[in-house]
């Protein structure tokens, strides 16, 4: 067995691992293959919120509190199966990744009802250990997350990855509308008042920029294997 398929528990029971971090940075796609590696759980957290704004725009309730979001968000529910993405049993893996979506989740994430109503959820799936991606994992969520890494890139690298990402699926892609879209989300998750996009004093910064995909993994597992015992 080769050491790339051979499961690399992190030293001194290391169970939550974060990675936090701007859209397009490669944090899912990241965050899957080291959980793999450990053998932990992986929490798709972004996936979690894109669903969420793909429900609200076919409900045609906006992104503000009120008492249709309330009761929308009561009657969610979302799960994962081999990769793919379920909300009430029906498959949204497709469309939970669209440009449309792209445009609107960071408005729905911020809303701190969303937040709010999600982050029992996601709490709650640590108790074996896990893998979790997002904007606010290891300062919000998981903030004794025993590694926590904070995943960034050049906003062309992430716009490039975007745009090789849709035409591999064969869909339209224009490269400046991505780097656009990609430049405006920087802004509202930065600028958000409830947890806002920015790195724990104690996570590790990685820019990826020039980085291949397997050296990102490597770092981050030679990270997990030094990590401190904890959460």
């Amino acid at each position: 067995m080769t050491r790339n398929n051979m499961a690399r528990m992190p030293a001194g029971n290391c169970r939550v691992i974060t990675l936090d971090g701007p859209a397009g940075a490669g944090k899912s796609t990241v965050a899957r293959e080291v959980s793999r590696r450990l053998g932990l759980p992986f929490l798709d957290t972004g996936a979690i919120y894109r669903a969420i704004t793909l429900i609200m725009l076919e409900k045609n309730i906006p992104a503000e509190n009120s008492p249709r979001l309330r009761d929308a968000l009561r009657g969610f529910f979302i799960s994962f199966d081999g990769g793919r993405v379920l909300v009430c049993g029906q498959d949204v893996t497709e469309e939970i990744r669209t440009p449309e979506i792209d445009m609107h989740v960071s408005a729905y994430s911020a809303l701190p009802e969303v937040r709010s109503a999600l982050l029992d959820i996601q709490r709650s799936q640590s108790a074996g250990g896990l893998v979790a991606e997002g904007r606010d994992m290891g300062t919000v969520v998981f903030p004794n997350a025993c590694l926590k890494i904070f995943l960034t890139a050049a906003p062309a690298s992430r716009a490039r990855r975007r745009y090789d990402e849709r035409v591999a699926r064969g869909e339209p892609a224009n490269y400046g509308e991505i780097l656009e879209t990609v430049n405006r989300r920087d802004r509202m998750d930065s600028e958000r008042e409830t947890a806002p996009l920015r790195q724990a004093p104690d996570a590790i910064l990685l820019d990826t920029t020039d980085l291949s995909f397997e050296q990102v993994v490597e770092r981050i597992l030679g990270y997990a294997e030094g990590a401190r015992p904890g959460e």
